[in-house]
């Protein structure tokens, strides 16, 4: 397409008319990978005859191409843009980066920044020297603009990625000095003066944000860079030329140079500011900017806030980082005796003000009271604040300086509240009584451990801030809910005042002002936390849950479902008549709020993080109700919806809630629905394609398909689940680029299969056990190796015949058993188990050794026999102890301080027991450590081994301890003994023989395993009779 044509198309691409945008874009889209495609583009981009509306489109295509194309996303991936025109791009975008408009400006610089992360320095060498060349000539701001997008690459960067930026620094900085030298001489400065100053400043940032680099120790070239930042600091922002509006007026151009200023000294004062932190080779450096610089930059701070006092003007995010500073200066001793001279002042007359309510609050709270909201609770907002700022000055003082300053700033606050009371209604301090009020909440956490304000805290709020519940001003009953929640942990010593501030944060919920509504919620989570007696809240719930969700449909607020998962937490089954209701109306506001996130395309904003809020509430429900199955036939119409998109590439960044949601439905629902069913092939897909990071998170759902609903996996054709699974599990074994770690879950998912299924799925064993095979040999973990191996006994347990006959077939069965029995008797330094250190890992191992027992010895030598039989009696003594140290842990629970969490890897003085119950010396016994897990296991999502000598224990306990498996209601003693016997009646001479040749330390241990055998039957066979009488009684 030639260039006349393209400008024709890119010019209906701008159409008013669907169906000639929707042409043009397919011409585009048709010979977009065509050569000269691009170079064309950018032509048009920077031809000043052609309509500007067509250079945008053209700007847009370039940028939309480039992020796309310019580096394949795949390493094997064949570039879709010639070598040659990318270098004709590289050649020109420098040069006409300066020459368009400011708005194809901001496109090109788009492009460009993929360009350099992609090319420099290997690719485009000559990049340096071209700024560099720049910075010397009239094209200083092109060269300012490029140096900014080329430093912000490395800004992040540590070690040896950030070489580059030593070199990048070493060539330009120099240079940079000198022109920042210039610009800062220049009498009268106009705006554009201040935009070059920003891109230096913006420069300098990046190369120092993580490290400073080396050429900046030099005493005399820092000092010439901080004599010019403090004297940006210092001077007054030029009066002509701001802009009146103050959302145009904090963007002007030489108010982002102040910020940028600060931003910077802050940085350096947070790296340096601080001897205690530095490494030795800093050390020399840090003292130099505390003696030369920290105090300067505090007084220069101090002047700026003055400005504040006297009534002008500072933008918020610069007061915000000027007073985030001062916090940093508290516990400084230097720089706090150079604060204190004039903290009243600042504390009285500059931090307290800007607690208070405002104009800008009480404009935003009428026109907007939506935006108030959000900009209460945006954390990102946080960062801007000077109100934030404010609190967290205060909170830092009285923490570091307590001693001299609470007990004056409290007095101060008293002060507030008795002229409030004192005055009359027209006369009160209404602001000053909001501030004062955020100040007591903000201190919350001092002024409860601090005598004697402690005592006085109940009186405090009686006095002083329930009865704003009622004041005529909706913020003041704002504040006074938020302040409630604050302290409603404090024991009341009158309960009635508790149950006060309780009915009226109730009521708080009504009120006709939003954001004191939306306050209220937040302070109730508190007071049903604190509530000791919920026949307090009980009576109301159903009214308080309708409140609720009134509320949630007006705002998206990620505390507003804190709080409704608090109150289904404290209620847990009582919430069974209100489970369906609150789903529904939780389910609404999942929608409208993804809604509103893929409206505002950003994944943190509060409408994304309310939706993740409703989803962890929606679990939050189904687990209270857990133990009412009936109830999950009723809730499902309504959340299958969810699921349905949400297993797909839509739901990614709920995908981890939205299976949480699965795994629940598919495990307490009486039975597993066709349309739960569903969900199978969405999962397989996802996993597939995207999701393998969640791949233990789809274990769980899988597992329950496969165990609670094991004849419809069986026997479905459409689709057809068990050739599903295996194509997804053999994809995942043979896949050469995952790791060790992403795999995990797929033996576990073959255990599944063998153990839910046996006898039923004869015909996949060998592809199982065949692939496992192939993927165990490379397998480098030991927890992954002992995960196959887990997957060989199962399939014995499964059948033992058949299993060792495709062992045999494959000429594997050797090198599998002496690897198995090797990693069986590998033990670490402190003599525990290296491997197999779960008591399901032992039980599993031990059903699939016993199983093998039977056999005939054409398949099973005597020797094979008498090694897998000893093998046996150890792994059973291993998992006894095991047991009875895991019920003594249970047992000593309340008396335990949970500093650690023991594993075998833990050493133990009482080592013998075991043993000596087996009829075995304590010297004789192979495993010297006892093992407490069971308990912990339900406790910890992870466990995490403690000992020095195995680095690979990072996941070798997880939350599948807790999955259930046919195997829980199988004694590992009693099928072993049984086997045994079996053994005995059916091939006497094989059992003589066998016993004949153990020596008595195993002798002994066969004989204790019997008598605990023995034992085990009577316990098992009584709780059966229990069970079935219980059954039977309800």
């Amino acid at each position: 397409m030639d260039l006349a044509s393209l400008a024709t198309v890119l010019q209906a691409a701008l159409s008013p008319h669907p169906e000639q945008r929707e042409a043009a874009e397919a011409n585009l889209n048709q010979f977009q990978y065509t050569p000269q495609h691009l170079v064309r583009l950018l032509q048009i981009i920077v031809d000043g005859s052609c309509d500007l509306a067509v250079r945008q489109v053209a700007s847009i295509h370039f940028k939309n191409f480039i992020a796309k194309n310019w580096s394949p996303h795949d390493a094997d991936e064949q570039s879709k843009i010639l070598p040659g025109d990318k270098d004709i791009v590289r050649q020109n975008i420098l040069a006409f980066i300066v020459q368009v408009p400011t708005l194809l400006r901001a496109q090109l610089g788009e492009c460009l920044k993929t360009i350099i992360h992609a090319d420099y320095p290997e690719q485009w060498p000559s990049l340096l020297h071209w700024v560099k060349h720049n910075l010397q000539d009239q094209q200083v701001y092109g060269a300012l603009f490029v140096l900014r997008i080329l430093s912000r690459k490395y800004e992040f960067k540590s070690d040896d990625e950030r070489t580059p930026v030593y070199h990048i620094v070493e060539e330009t900085f120099p240079h940079l000095l000198s022109i920042f030298s210039r610009l800062v001489q220049i009498v009268n400065p106009s705006i554009e003066v201040a935009d070059l100053i920003k891109l230096i400043c913006k420069i300098f940032w990046s190369s120092i944000y993580l490290e400073i680099p080396r050429q900046l120790f030099d005493p005399n070239v820092f000092d010439a860079w901080m004599v010019l930042f403090l004297n940006i600091l210092e001077r007054p922002v030029p009066l002509e030329g701001q802009p009146a509006d103050p959302d145009f007026r904090k963007s002007w151009g030489w108010w982002k140079v102040k910020k940028w200023t600060v931003h910077i000294l802050n940085r350096l004062y947070t790296r340096f500011g601080d001897l205690k932190l530095q490494n030795p080779e800093n050390r020399e450096f840090a003292q130099m900017f505390q003696k030369n610089y920290a105090g300067k930059i505090l007084e220069c701070h101090l002047k700026l806030l003055n400005v504040i006092r006297v009534g002008g003007y500072l933008p918020d995010r610069v007061t915000n980082l000027i007073l985030q500073y001062l916090s940093n200066s508290v516990s400084k001793s230097n720089m706090y005796n150079l604060l204190q001279p004039r903290l009243d002042v600042v504390l009285f007359e500059i931090i307290f003000p800007l607690m208070c309510f405002n104009d800008n609050d009480q404009k935003l709270w009428e026109e907007d009271p939506h935006e108030y909201v959000r900009k209460g609770y945006d954390i990102i907002e946080d960062l801007y604040s000077p109100r934030t700022a404010a609190m967290d000055f205060v909170s830092e003082l009285v923490r570091k300086r307590g001693k001299e300053n609470l007990e004056k700033f409290i007095l101060f606050i008293v002060e507030i509240f008795r002229r409030y009371d004192e005055l009359s209604v027209e006369y009160k301090p209404y602001r000053q009584k909001d501030g004062a009020l955020l100040a007591i909440g903000a201190l919350c956490d001092k002024l409860k451990q601090t005598e004697p304000y402690k005592s006085e805290l109940e009186r405090m709020l009686v006095q002083h801030v329930f009865p704003e519940f009622n004041s005529p001003l909706g913020h003041l009953r704002a504040k006074a809910a938020w302040v409630a929640g604050q302290y409603a942990h404090i024991n009341f010593s009158d309960p009635n005042n508790f149950r006060k501030a309780l009915q009226s944060v109730v009521a708080g919920m009504r009120d006709p002002e939003l954001p004191v509504r939306v306050d209220s919620v937040f302070a109730l989570r508190s007071f049903v936390e604190a509530c000791k007696d919920l026949g307090e809240i009980r009576p109301i719930l159903p009214q308080l849950l309708d409140e609720f969700f009134k509320l949630m449909n007006e705002v998206e607020n990620e505390d507003l479902v804190f709080t409704l998962e608090t109150i289904v937490d404290k209620f847990g089954e009582e919430m069974a008549p209100y489970a369906l209701g609150l789903c529904q109306n939780l389910a609404d506001a999942f929608w409208r709020c993804m809604n509103t996130a893929e409206a505002e395309d950003e994944a943190d904003d509060p409408g994304a993080l309310a939706a993740v809020g409703c989803l962890r509430a929606i679990s939050t429900i189904l687990e209270s109700v857990s133990r009412l199955p009936h109830l999950f036939v009723n809730i499902e119409p309504t959340l299958l919806p969810i699921m349905r998109r949400m297993l797909t590439t839509d739901g990614q960044e709920v995908f981890e809630e939205v299976l949480e949601i699965v795994s629940y439905m598919t495990f307490f629902s009486p039975t597993i629905s066709v349309e739960m069913w569903s969900l199978w092939p969405l999962m397989m897909e996802a996993l597939a394609d995207w999701a393998i990071d969640f791949f233990p998170n789809i274990l769980v759902p899988l597992d329950n398909y496969i165990s609670r609903s094991t004849a419809h996996f069986l026997t479905c054709q459409e689709p057809n689940y068990q050739q599903s699974l295996w194509n997804m599990i053999s994809s995942i074994l043979r896949d050469v680029n995952l790791e060790d770690n992403d795999i995990e879950p797929a033996p576990k998912l073959i255990q599944v299969l063998f153990q839910n299924c046996r006898g039923q799925v004869d015909h996949w064993v060998e592809p199982y056990i065949r692939i496992t095979v192939e993927r165990l040999r490379p397998t480098e973990k030991p927890y992954l190796k002992c995960l196959f191996l887990e997957v060989i006994a199962d399939a014995l347990y499964y059948n033992a015949s058949l299993t060792l006959n495709i062992l045999q077939k494959l000429g594997v069965a050797t090198e599998i058993f002496n690897l198995w029995f090797q990693m069986l008797q590998q033990t670490k330094k402190s003599g525990a188990r290296a491997n197999f250190k779960r008591e399901h890992d032992k039980k599993v191992c031990c059903l699939g050794l016993t199983s093998l027992i039977p056999l005939p010895a054409e398949q099973l030598p005597r020797e094979a026999l008498e090694r897998v039989f000893k093998a046996s009696l150890d792994l059973l003594v291993a998992y006894k102890d095991q047991v009875a140290e895991a019920a003594k842990q249970e047992d000593a629970e309340d008396d335990d301080d949970m500093d650690g969490l023991p594993t075998d890897d833990d050493d133990d003085d009482d080592i013998d027991g075991s043993d000596k119950e087996m009829g075995v010396d304590a010297e004789d016994g192979d495993e010297a450590d006892s093992l407490r897990l069971q308990k912990l296991a339900a406790q910890a999502k992870a466990f995490r081994s403690n000992d020095d000598d195995d680095d690979d224990d990072d996941d070798d306990f997880s939350d599948d301890e807790e999955l259930q498996s046919p195997i829980d209601d199988i004694d590992p003693f009693v099928f072993f003994v049984d086997t045994v016997k079996g053994l005995q009646a059916s091939d006497a001479v094989r059992f003589q023989s066998l016993t004949q040749t153990l020596d008595f330390h195993y002798q002994a241990l066969a004989n204790g395993v019997a008598q605990h055998a023995e034992q085990k039957r009577v316990e098992l066979e009584k709780e059966k009779l229990e069970k079935a009488a219980a059954a039977a009684a309800s």
